[in-house]
């Protein structure tokens, strides 16, 4: 194990041999760290936080403090990260509260660029990219392959799906489908991300299903029942179409529209 002389790292953290920890760090107890984890230089990580393997932490990250939540009285929340992850400079990843489950949740391979926020309670998947100062509310959930551009800010309980594209700047009040391109304050839905789709490798044909599907709902119908059930009869049924649907079906707070 490489640990600079000058990091503090509790009796009772939990690191694996092959983790490397830079100088000034604080790494308190509860804290378990995977195989070939990099943390940078004056990183403070709290517990209970577990961290998986392969990931690199830059320095001046801050993971497991309290939530920022006027409710929180210091309960045994937790964070749960995963593997391969980039965590650029000064961000912040908080514990969860009582609220929900309990902990707070980042996947695997996800790149969350310098500055960005992850409050309370969010539960990111995999592959996601957020970029600098991306800011998540409390409860925010985001699907795999995800993309936030600069600066955006999403609302408490907001979700935003599976290969969306959100663009920079945006504040983001209601659920954003899985494939769709947004933008705005507030932000507003402007078609199916093509670009991100054909660069995951999806099919022409998927592509231009979801496109049809994205017109007649945002474009053709006003009531959403009705767009659905339009895309049901019109456009026979695909994975990626039935995610699509389902979670439209599935919003408490209402889509972007």
């Amino acid at each position: 194990m490489k640990v600079h002389p000058t990091a503090v790292i509790s009796a009772h953290a939990q690191l694996d041999p092959d983790v490397e920890i830079g100088p000034y760090c604080v790494i308190g107890e509860e804290v378990s760290i995977g195989k070939g984890t990099i943390i940078g230089s004056h990183a403070v990580i709290e517990g209970p936080t577990s961290i998986g393997e392969q990931n690199t932490i830059f320095p001046f990250v801050c993971i497991g403090t309290p939530p920022q939540d006027v409710g929180y009285k210091d309960e045994d929340t937790s964070i749960r990260i995963g593997n391969g992850n980039i965590i650029r400079e000064y961000v912040n990843i908080n514990r969860a509260t009582t609220k929900q489950d309990g902990i707070t949740i980042v996947g695997n391979n996800n790149y969350i660029m310098a500055y960005s926020h992850v409050a309370h309670d969010c539960v990111l998947g995999d592959g996601i990219i957020m970029a600098n100062v991306a800011t998540l509310g409390g409860h925010t959930i985001i699907g795999d392959h995800a993309n936030l551009g600069g600066i955006v800010a999403t609302h408490q309980f907001v979700r935003i799906g599976a290969y969306a594209f959100i663009g920079g700047k945006s504040a983001v009040s209601q659920d954003v489908p899985p494939f769709v391109l947004a933008v705005g304050d507030r932000a507003k839905p402007y078609g199916i991300n093509q670009k991100g789709l054909k660069r995951f490798g999806f099919s022409r044909e998927v592509i231009d299903g979801l496109k049809k599907a994205y017109r007649i709902i945002w474009r053709e119908t006003r009531q959403l029942n009705e767009g659905i059930s339009r895309v049901r009869k019109e456009i026979p049924l695909f994975p990626e179409l039935e995610m699509f649907l389902e979670f439209i079906m599935d919003s408490k707070r209402g889509v972007i529209r």
